[in-house]
């Protein structure tokens, strides 16, 4: 069960949470309004002709503002459907999506909800059924802000009827509002005070990831390299063994989206005018229709590391469960030795040939290194259960106990490999290894 930042991620509420909104939208908008206006007794009495105006309005802006949250596609990836060797979108080169079945653009993640990788993933919200991506963060936020300040206005006109009430509690019985009347300004009160808490920490921290360019993705990528850089030079098997059996070094990486607070407010809105930021009709960034080009699949850094494409961190913790053994390492070897390879060949065929050899050999390596690895662990690997949630090993957690897994990504396709542009995963195509190998030569 998920926290009030994300909702609930049990399987099968999916359909339930858009009503349930919409429910909860009109019962405190609407029925607060009709409580107002026809109990004479509930001082100061209905709202006036300005206050009605306003309020709703904001109404108004929230249910369109909710409708677009709900209703933009969160962005889609294309890619031809055989690329020219050498020709990938800059920076996933060495990221594959085995799902997709495609480069993994850097700061797409796959939604384990929506089925494909979805662009500047911050996470899938289950009271939108939707993603909040790059394409729809701008009308997340907007529904958000629109929202709070509704909630903000009710809660006042609720305060001043809850505090003329509490004033006059020593007045007899038949002078104040009716007990009908009593009991649903006290249920209005309650669910307008808990859904007030909920959204304004959510708008907090959507907020604060709006102002330093970040996702609840990305944070929880920024605290699980804190935690693995201190725990460096712990005598631990952590690391890990990298594939010559020594012990794996992680390198402190920035994180490098981060470029300046209304660059990156800027950014995220789809344009540089503070005017058009929070106006409801506005509309928000597009991915780009060129594959490898222009929004969505190119991000701006800010230079503190020491070359582009380095975000995210490597997960040492799939790097402890397939640290031997991947496709391509006898290629690894050869090169390593100083060896050229391609002298070995008569013609690119027998080349070919020898590196599925290779790629074969490797995988049936690894599986019986990981077979033996998970044997001396007395560990299985994990799967979803019936409810939606993680049997298996425990796995890394942030302070809030959050996993990827809890933002609605897909942890078994979400796979970087630090440092290797032969492989990532056993099931990337060879003609796209091969590929990749061109790529660098």
């Amino acid at each position: 069960m998920r926290g009030i930042k994300t909702g609930p991620s049990t399987s099968g509420l999916s359909i339930l949470m858009v009503p349930g909104v919409c429910l909860l939208v009109a019962f405190l908008g609407y029925g607060s309004q009709w409580l107002f206006n026809t109990s004479p007794d509930l001082a100061p009495g209905a709202l006036t002709s300005r206050q009605s105006t306003i309020f709703n309005v904001l109404l108004v802006c929230l249910w369109w503002t909710y409708y677009k949250a709900v209703t933009v596609d969160p962005g889609r990836y294309t890619f031809p459907p055989s690329p020219e060797p050498g020709k990938h979108p800059e920076g996933s080169s060495i990221r594959w999506c085995k799902k997709c079945q495609a480069p993994k653009p850097l700061r797409a993640h796959h939604c384990r909800h929506c089925g494909r990788c979805i662009p500047k993933m911050d996470h899938h919200c289950p009271w939108t059924v939707n993603c909040v991506s790059m394409q729809t963060f701008p009308y997340f936020i907007r529904f958000l802000v629109y929202t709070n300040l509704a909630l903000w206005m009710l809660a006042y006109f609720l305060y001043q009827r809850l505090a003329t009430i509490w004033g006059d509690r020593h007045l007899p019985a038949y002078l104040g509002p009716t007990l009908a009347h009593l009991i649903i300004i006290t249920i209005i009160s309650l669910t307008c005070l808990g859904t007030t808490i909920a959204l304004g920490i959510l708008l907090f921290t959507t907020i604060q990831g709006w102002l330093f360019n970040s996702t609840m993705i990305e944070d929880w990528e920024v605290e699980r390299h804190e935690a693995v850089l201190s725990r460096h030079g712990d005598d631990s098997d952590f690391w890990g063994l990298d594939g010559d059996g020594g012990r794996l070094q992680i390198e402190a990486i920035e994180y490098p989206y981060d470029l300046g607070i209304f660059a990156n407010m800027a950014q995220a809105m789809g344009t540089r005018n503070p005017l058009m930021w929070f106006f409801p009709m506005a509309g928000g960034p597009v991915i780009s229709p060129t594959t490898g080009k222009g929004t969505g699949w190119e991000w701006e850094e800010n230079g503190f590391n020491d070359r582009k494409g380095m975000w995210p961190p490597p997960d040492p913790e799939k790097i402890r469960r397939g640290n031997q053994g991947w496709p391509g390492a006898a290629s690894r070897v050869a090169a390593d030795a100083g060896l050229d390879e391609n002298a070995y060949y008569e013609s690119p065929e027998d080349r070919k040939a020898a590196f599925a050899r290779r790629q074969d050999e490797d995988i049936r390596r690894r599986r019986v290194q990981r077979a033996q690895l998970m044997a001396e662990l007395e560990e299985v690997d994990g799967d979803e259960d019936e409810d939606g949630g993680w049997e298996g090993p425990p796995l890394w957690t942030n302070s809030e106990g959050d996993r990827l897994w809890d933002y609605g990504v897909d942890e078994d396709v979400d796979v970087v490999m630090p440092q290797s542009l032969d492989s990532e995963d056993e099931d990337v195509p060879i003609a796209e290894l091969i590929r990749r190998r061109k790529k660098a030569s």
